[in-house]
C-alpha cells in the first residue's frame, strides 16, 4: 500500500487517483476527513503522532508526508525556526530507535513543530522490513534544512535521495508556490521531475522538448486567457455590458460577473456599464427601464472606465498582487477564513468621472481549490473558513502528479487536469 500521512484534504490521494491507484490517509482534521470521504479516498482519522507504526510493517510500499506547515509557515508566527533543533534532535534520535518525544515537546514554542520529525518514526520502523520503497515528502521552503537531515539518514539505509525547492507554477499549477520536496528510492535514482512550464515559453531544441509558459489564473478558471488584454469589467457591471448580474444583497463574485451571459473579452474592445446608474450615467443614457430590450447595452469605447483584475494573497501591506495573466503568489490562509481578494486597477489613462473602481471582491473556495489543481467539482466539506483552510494545506494534485508518477511507472496526462472542467 501507499501510506499518507497528514493526507490532509487529498492533494496526493487526487494526483494517485489520477495516476491509477489509491493511498491510505492518516488525517486529524475532522472536515478535511469529510472532504476526504466525499472524494472516495480511504483514510483513517487519527493524530499521527500517536498512532502506532507497528500495524504498516511489511505492508507499505510507498510513503507520503506533508507535516502540518502552520509552525513554519510565512502566514503565522513561525515559532518553529526557534524550534528547528529540537527537531533536528527529535529526528535524529528517532532514526536511532530512541523516542524522545515527549521531553522535547515541553520545550519547543510551538507544539506542532515537532510534528516535521513523525515522518522518521514510521521510517525507522519501516526500515526494519526493508521497507518503503520510496517516499515523497513536501513543506515550506524553511524547512529544507530538515529535509537534508532526512536525506544524509536515509543514504545510510541505501536510498538514492534528491531534496530541493521546487516552483508548482513550472510543473502547471497556476501558482508560484515554492516547497520544499525530498523525494528518495530505494530502486532508482531519485531527481526532481523536468519542468514542463516556465515563465517565459522556451520552444523544443536539440537538447530536449520545450516548455509551455506558466498557466495563468484567467486560463485556469476559464476567464478566456487567449485573450489579450487581460479580460476587464468596470464597476461591478455585467459582463458584456449587459445586464447587473447580482441581485441586490446577492453574493459576489468575480467568477459570477465573467459566467453570467455570453461575454467574451475581446483585444481591443471596452465593454462596460456602471453599477451607480444614478451618478450620471442615466442623463448620458436613459434609464434601464426606459431602454427598449433590443437596443444594444451602453458601450464605452476609447481609454475611459478600463479595468483590469488582480488577486491580492492576503491583507498584509506586503501582499503579493498578481494581474489574472500571471500564476497567483502562494495561497495561505490564516486567523481569518477569505484572506485573498480581486483587485481592480485601471489599465488605461484617460478621464475616470463618475466611475468608482470597483469594490475589491473575495476570491471564493472553488477558485481558490481551482487555483491549487483541484477540479471545479471537488467535494470540499465545511463552511467557507473550514474549505478555506484545507485549500491553504493542501498540496496541488498536478504537482504531486509529476513527483510520484516515477515511482508507479505511470503515464502522466496533462488532460487529466483540465483545471476549469
Amino acid at each position: 500500500m501507499i501510506l499518507d500521512l497528514f493526507a490532509g484534504p487529498g492533494g496526493w490521494s487526487h494526483a494517485l487517483a489520477l495516476l491509477g491507484t489509491r493511498d491510505i490517509g492518516l488525517e486529524w482534521d475532522p472536515w478535511a476527513c469529510k472532504t476526504r470521504a466525499a472524494a472516495r479516498q480511504l483514510t483513517v482519522r487519527t493524530d499521527v503522532a500517536m498512532y502506532p507504526t507497528w500495524p504498516w510493517v511489511g505492508r507499505v510500499r510507498g510513503l507520503i508526508a506533508s507535516p502540518p506547515c502552520q509552525a513554519w509557515s510565512m502566514a503565522g508566527k513561525r515559532l518553529g525556526l526557534l524550534d528547528q533543533p529540537l527537531v533536528h534532535q527529535a529526528v535524529a534520535d528517532l532514526a536511532a530507535g530512541r523516542d524522545t518525544r515527549e521531553k522535547l515537546i515541553t520545550a519547543c514554542r510551538d507544539e506542532r513543530s515537532l510534528l516535521a520529525a513523525e515522518p522518521m518514526r514510521y521510517l525507522h520502523a519501516l526500515h526494519q522490513a526493508g521497507e518503503p520503497e520510496w517516499v515523497a515528502m513536501e513543506e515550506v521552503p524553511d524547512v529544507l534544512p530538515l529535509w537534508r537531515q532526512y536525506a544524509a539518514i536515509l543514504r545510510t539505509w541505501g536510498f538514492s535521495v534528491w531534496t530541493g525547492i521546487l516552483n508548482a507554477a513550472d510543473y502547471g499549477v497556476p501558482q508560484t508556490r515554492r516547497r520544499a520536496i525530498l523525494i528518495a528510492s530505494r530502486v532508482r535514482t531519485a531527481e526532481p521531475p523536468p519542468p514542463t512550464h516556465a515563465k517565459v515559453a522556451e520552444p523544443d531544441s536539440l537538447f530536449g522538448p520545450g516548455r509551455a509558459q506558466w498557466v495563468s489564473m484567467a486560463h485556469a478558471l476559464g476567464w478566456g486567457a487567449s485573450d489579450r488584454p487581460v479580460p476587464t469589467v468596470c464597476a461591478g457591471g455585467g459582463p458584456g455590458g449587459g445586464p447587473e448580474p447580482f441581485p441586490s444583497g446577492s453574493r459576489k463574485t468575480l467568477t459570477d460577473a465573467r459566467d453570467r451571459g455570453s461575454w467574451v473579452p475581446r483585444p481591443g474592445t471596452v465593454v462596460l456599464q456602471s453599477r451607480r446608474e444614478g451618478s450620471g450615467w442615466t442623463e448620458r443614457h436613459g434609464s434601464r427601464e426606459n431602454r427598449a430590450a433590443t437596443d444594444p447595452a451602453p458601450t464605452f469605447t476609447g481609454e475611459s472606465h478600463r479595468w483590469s483584475w488582480s488577486l491580492r494573497s492576503n491583507n498584509q501591506t506586503n501582499a503579493t498582487v498578481r494581474r489574472a495573466d500571471e500564476p497567483a503568489g502562494t495561497l495561505f490562509f490564516g486567523h481569518r477564513a477569505n484572506e485573498c481578494t480581486w483587485i481592480a486597477a485601471p489599465v488605461a489613462s484617460g478621464p475616470q468621472e463618475e466611475q468608482a473602481a470597483p469594490e475589491p471582491i473575495r476570491i471564493t473556495a472553488q477558485e481558490a481549490g481551482v487555483l491549487q489543481t483541484f477540479p471545479a467539482t471537488y467535494p470540499w466539506a465545511g463552511n467557507k473558513g473550514q474549505v478555506f483552510s484545507q485549500v491553504g494545506n493542501a498540496m496541488p494534485p498536478r504537482l504531486a502528479a509529476h513527483l510520484l508518477a516515477p515511482h508507479l511507472e505511470a503515464h502522466l496526462d496533462p488532460d487529466d487536469f483540465t483545471l476549469a472542467a
